[in-house]
């Protein structure tokens, strides 16, 4: 077996298990052991899961985990749609079973199911993700859990599931589907922060150089006309700006006493319609002007990406107009709050920004060494709320420093490569996909549980894997690195 991973793995728990201490001592030792302490808890839960792990290695088949794909995942999705009506609210989400002592969370089980029915499906003979066919499926698989979870106001457990798209790529999905997903982000980023006129304007940009890449033989024709569209727009609003304040000037003086009118001169619509023109509109008449002539060319030339552009930057127009009603009334207002001040449209860090502002005092003020074990202020004092859960990562930094900091991300990256390495060596397909899979989740709540803590991501509640306290989480990583391993284990014979 791959022993490697299996050293990561303890590291991680055991590193988790010190800082879950460490962000609940609270000023008073007491014993990591010791049920009355989160540490304790934690201790459990990191036995149960050692035997979980031994279990799943030597009691169980490892071929019967993809003959178990589907009921799995049907009997876990319809836990995910019992909790919503069954569960009580919990900081605005219905994902929580409560059994007395414990408490269960099927999304995180969610992530092992998913991972396990997709890697069932496209691991049939015939599959081929190119066709539409498949690759509709392919997405249902991901997307019907995930939307579950979505109504259950886990918006942080959903958004590991876009993780699989890494897997999909890996199995021959296009890499623009890639890029759309990015350029989805920035058109909305853009919008909120920098205003229509610009969003829509990067889109051009974009879409310019996505062309050029795409016929390197028209590169420099193709950036030439592209990029002068785009550079002469990028005046206008200044342009039209510097008009505007001249009008509104004018009108202004006209409104007042002092103006005196010549003789036969009379208002005109001109200098009322100035002031209030907005010069997206120019922007929209100069690519309405354009878009028939690249639609033309393409069906000329045969270009098939060419018409395609046209018809993205027609629904990149469409999704910039109708960003600010999503972000108003789709949006949950805790959730524009945390973009709001994600994206610096707003200050509030004795509100919605406290969490992360004191999380990044945690560490910055962890310096290059850290302060020593049980020596944060922050930490022993309390000011990080949910330190022993999402904001783990804040401990090792004020306590552990920087390189307390690299070493748990070297960690990780050498869990999730090891991983991917693995599954390369593996001769059958189910094995391939479940273990991109299995890279695919770790390397997202990586991704987002740190840039949280750092401020680079919302507040979205997400655990840190094999780090932060709780026994839903830590139970489910084992689970989902272990059927790996087993899996890997049985392959290894033919290697």
């Amino acid at each position: 077996m791959d022993w490697l991973v299996i050293v990561i793995y303890l590291a991680l728990v055991l590193i988790g298990w010190v800082n879950i201490y460490a962000a609940t001592h609270s000023g008073s030792p007491a014993s990591m052991i010791s049920w009355s302490s989160r540490a304790g808890k934690q201790f459990v839960w990191i036995l149960t899961s050692l035997g979980l792990a031994g279990a799943i290695m030597y009691l169980f088949p490892p071929r019967l985990w993809e003959g178990l794909s589907i009921p799995m995942y049907v009997a876990v999705l319809g836990l995910l749609v019992l909790v919503i009506f069954v569960s009580s609210d919990v900081k605005g989400s219905h994902s929580w079973f409560d059994l007395g002592p414990v408490r269960f969370q099927p999304a995180e089980i969610s992530k092992i199911t998913t991972s396990l029915l997709l890697a069932y499906v496209m691991s049939r003979e015939g599959f081929k993700i190119s066709r539409w066919k498949d690759l509709v499926l392919a997405a249902l698989v991901i997307g019907v859990p995930m939307l579950v979870i979505i109504a259950e106001s886990e918006t942080g457990s959903a958004l590991v599931y876009v993780g699989f798209i890494f897997v999909l790529y890996r199995e021959g999905l296009s890499g623009w589907w890639l890029a759309a997903i990015g350029l989805i982000i920035l058109l909305f980023v853009g919008t909120l922060t920098a205003g229509a006129y610009w969003a829509i304007l990067a889109l051009a940009g974009v879409l310019v150089l996505a062309n050029a890449l795409e016929k390197p033989g028209r590169m420099w024709v193709r950036l030439a006309f592209g990029f002068g569209f785009v550079v002469v727009m990028s005046f206008v609003p200044s342009l039209f700006g510097a008009l505007q304040d001249h009008v509104q000037r004018v009108v202004d003086l006209r409104a007042s006493r002092y103006w005196v009118p010549m003789a036969g001169e009379s208002e005109t619509w001109f200098w009322s319609f100035i002031p209030d023109f907005n010069p997206v509109y120019i922007l929209l008449a100069g690519c309405a002007v354009a878009l028939p002539f690249i639609a033309r060319a393409g069906y000329r030339l045969k270009d098939n990406f060419l018409i395609l552009t046209v018809l993205v930057f027609i629904a990149g127009v469409l999704m910039v107009f109708s960003t600010d009603y999503i972000f108003q009334n789709v949006l949950q207002p805790h959730q524009r709050v945390r973009i709001e001040v994600l994206l610096g449209m707003k200050e509030d860090l004795a509100g919605v920004g406290y969490n992360v502002n004191q999380s990044k005092i945690a560490i910055g003020s962890g310096g290059l060494f850290g302060k020593g074990f049980l020596q944060g202020t922050q930490t022993t004092f309390g000011f990080v709320p949910e330190q022993a859960t999402d904001f783990i990562f804040c401990t090792v930094g004020e306590e552990w420093g920087f390189l307390g900091c690299l070493v748990v991300i070297g960690l990780y990256v050498a869990l999730i490569c090891r991983l991917m390495a693995d599954a390369e060596r593996c001769r059958g397909g189910f094995v391939r996909i479940y273990g991109y899979c299995c890279a695919a989740c770790i390397f997202m709540h990586l991704f987002i549980n740190v840039g949280m803590t750092i401020g680079l991501m919302p507040v979205i509640g997400i655990p840190l894997p094999l780090l932060s306290y709780g026994g839903s989480s830590l139970w489910a990583f084992t689970i989902l690195i272990f059927i790996f391993l087993a899996l890997y284990k049985e392959e290894k014979k033919y290697f």
